[in-house]
């Protein structure tokens, strides 16, 4: 079943353009947190970053400084977000990989926040060996 992203790539649904290339497109949010808020999107229909193939990535990261500059540029912002959740316990709510850019202005509250909890060396360790090891496979 095509989402709502893939649906926008294809033409199927109208979106207010940002930037398009042959592998990336970014289109003004629909419901924004701030004025400005950016989906940068890959054509790959992939549902998780993890799924993405190396080439849409390396589309996708080109993308985003260019869009991040032109959007603090056209709306006066001073700074700016950048969140991509991957699955729904993540908070995804359409299962295509979007990187949203939310545009902070003088006057932006910090809404996003998440509980910190430390982390002892030996337990960090173990965790960078493993996921070094995963890696490896």
């Amino acid at each position: 079943m095509k989402t709502v992203f893939s649906k926008i790539i294809d033409r199927e649904i109208p979106c207010s353009l940002v930037y398009e290339n042959s592998g990336v497109i970014a289109f003004l949010d629909i419901n924004p947190a701030t004025r400005g808020h950016t989906l940068v999107v890959p054509k790959e229909p992939a549902e998780t970053m993890d799924k993405l193939s190396e080439p849409s990535a390396a589309m996708l990261g080109a993308a985003i400084p260019k869009i991040c500059r032109a959007i603090l540029k056209a709306t006066g912002a001073t700074a700016y977000n950048l969140l991509q959740n991957n699955g729904t316990e993540a908070g995804m709510t359409v299962p295509h990989v979007h990187i949203h850019i939310i545009p902070r202005y003088a006057e932006s509250t910090h809404e996003f926040s998440w509980r910190h909890d430390p982390i002892s060396q030996t337990d960090a360790d173990q965790l960078a060996d493993s996921i070094r090891e995963a890696m490896g496979s």
